[in-house]
């Protein structure tokens, strides 16, 4: 009976096989970190009064280096929704793309 209690808490206590108290939170702590740097950022862009479709079109086919039916997709999605998530990457490629945005003063958020 012993025997199986010490197999499924995973050694005796007094083996050599223990491990080291808090080695499994660093392990975990590390799995999480590594989780972070793989969850993808996202650039939101809001709806507002003062830009033309025609300048969001523009502008967002500037920033995200895609074609213009592609941008009047995400501008209409905009528009009819409030706000969109016009780009999904690396924080340091969404910090690029919302510059761009923000070139003419669009409203943007980062998310991560």
């Amino acid at each position: 009976m012993n025997d199986l209690l010490f197999s499924m808490l995973g050694s005796k206590p007094g083996s050599e096989e223990q491990e080291k108290p808090g080695t499994e939170v660093e392990v975990l702590e590390k799995e999480q970190e590594d989780e972070d740097e793989e969850t993808p950022w996202r650039v939101i862009l809001y709806d507002d009064d003062i830009h033309t479709f025609e300048e969001v079109i523009n502008q967002l086919m500037k920033a995200l280096d895609c074609n213009q039916s592609h941008a009047e997709e995400l501008t209409y999605k905009v528009h009819n929704e409030g706000k969109a998530e016009v780009y999904e990457g690396s924080f340091e490629d969404c910090f690029e793309v919302n510059g761009v945005l923000k070139e003419i003063q669009l409203v943007t958020e980062i998310k991560g």
